[in-house]
């Protein structure tokens, strides 16, 4: 264990999210919190480290502001609370960080901002800049403009996609409980990435994430070669024992093979606009990690999308084998579906030789 833990030590990039839920119960969490970053940055032995603070609140503190007794539902209620919210939320980390002497930037973001190559890259370069003088990117979902179309879900696949885009070696989910908890409610203190825990009872009126939901943001940033850590916000100097290398919260451990920015993208952030149905000898091929899909290993297709979009490649049992960018529009893979190169050559043309559905270089195995 010591081993592990004393690695967040190292960490000289880290995000750390708080939930709602967290901040709901503590109205002084956002001053505690720029206080515990600050030491964490200042000490000695760190004056190298930057972190991104990913902070939920904002449609949680409109509520209040706007007088709903609950968090509704109707987008366009969630929205003016999103918009009402989002001031308060800033004011409040704003004082914080004048009582400390740091410069908070807010950003915000929705997820067709990520989804998009050069909005993305916009992204990475504006938070490089900003980490690069010393300023703290308060990030948030810019709920006011998202729709359910365009949501990442939650502020915890937010921060699992903020990791890879500032090359963070380590990411802290702040909750309103000590960690993940076993069976009879003790907390485990680490877990491996691909570990998987029953849901218990995991969503409340204030937020929309949950235990599940930081155990799926957790597996993903292992996947960028990133420490995870799932801790309570009411732990007493939290982020400075955890980056102290302390026992506190749940410690997820990054996953062997490591993706890159690119492939972690395609895996995570972009949303499959079909599937792609293969047999038996496509499935193996391609988890042998070193086959393209070709059209003779297709057997069906679902949903509707065009060359470029990511789609989702499952076997005849429907277990997902991977996700890709398809080379080829979903009509185009209907057509070419089974077909040998002679068959393919007869609908295609010349160009029928070099026709992939997913080239393996585009492709994340599962």
């Amino acid at each position: 264990m010591a081993t592990a833990r004393s690695a967040l030590q190292n960490a000289r990039r880290v995000v750390v999210k708080v939930g709602s839920r967290a901040l709901s119960s503590d109205p002084g969490l956002p001053a505690n919190l720029i206080a515990q970053l600050t030491e964490a940055s200042r000490a000695p032995e760190s004056s190298d480290r930057r972190f991104v603070l990913v902070s939920s609140g904002a449609i949680a503190l409109g509520c209040e502001r706007l007088g709903y007794a609950t968090r509704p539902r109707e987008m366009s209620k969630l929205q003016a609370a999103a918009a009402a919210g989002q001031s308060v939320l800033m004011r409040r980390y704003e004082e914080a960080c004048a009582q400390c002497g740091m410069i908070p930037a807010q950003v915000l973001l929705t997820h067709a901002d990520l989804a998009d190559r050069e909005r993305l890259n916009n992204a990475r370069n504006a938070l490089a800049e900003l980490l690069d003088v010393g300023a703290l990117p308060i990030v948030n979902e810019n709920d006011t403009v998202s729709t359910d179309e365009i949501r990442f879900g939650d502020n915890d696949q937010l921060a699992a996609m903020v990791v890879p885009l500032v090359a963070a070696e380590a990411l802290i989910l702040l909750t309103d409980v000590q960690g993940v908890l076993d069976g009879s409610g003790v907390r485990l203190s680490e877990l491996p990435a691909d570990f998987a825990v029953p849901d218990h009872g995991s969503t409340s009126a204030v937020g929309s994430g949950g235990i599940m939901s930081k155990v799926d943001s957790a597996r993903k940033a292992s996947r960028s070669g990133a420490w995870v850590v799932i801790a309570s916000a009411a732990e007493p100097r939290v982020i400075s024992r955890l980056l102290a290398g302390e026992d506190v919260g749940t410690l997820v451990h990054p996953v062997e093979g490591v993706l890159r920015a690119r492939q972690h993208w395609i895996a995570y952030t972009l949303k499959p606009r079909g599937t792609v149905v293969v047999d038996a000898g496509a499935a193996k091929a391609l988890l042998g990690g070193k086959s393209s899909l070709l059209p003779v290993g297709v057997v069906g297709v679902r949903g509707h999308f065009n060359s470029g979009d990511a789609v989702s490649i499952v076997d005849l049992d429907g277990k997902e084998v991977g996700r890709g960018l398809a080379r080829l529009g979903a009509l185009d893979v209907a057509r070419a579906a089974r077909q040998k190169s002679h068959d393919l050559e007869l609908l295609f043309g010349s160009v029928a030789r070099d026709l992939v559905v997913v080239h393996r270089d585009d492709l994340v195995l599962a």
